[in-house]
C-alpha cells in the first residue's frame, strides 16, 4: 500500500542503519513489525497472574480421546 508520510530524516537513516535495511520502506515496514510485536508481548505481560490455570496436564495427557 502507497501513502505518503512526513517522517523526520534524521530518525529514518537511524532506523534505516540499526535494521541494516538499505530501503527506506523496508526498514519502516522492519520497525513497525518490531513495534508490534513488542506491544502485543506487553499486552501479554500484563495478563501474567490473571489467568487461573488447572494443573493437571499429567490427567489431562492420559484422558481418553472422544
Amino acid at each position: 500500500m502507497r501513502t505518503t508520510l512526513d517522517v523526520d530524516e534524521k530518525l529514518l537513516e537511524e532506523a534505516m542503519k540499526l535494521t541494516g535495511e538499505k530501503s527506506r520502506s523496508k526498514a519502516l515496514n522492519k520497525v513497525m513489525a518490531e513495534y508490534v510485536r513488542r506491544q502485543r508481548i506487553d499486552d501479554l505481560l500484563t495478563l501474567a497472574g490473571t489467568i487461573d490455570m488447572d494443573d493437571s496436564w499429567y490427567e489431562m495427557r492420559h484422558m481418553e480421546p472422544r
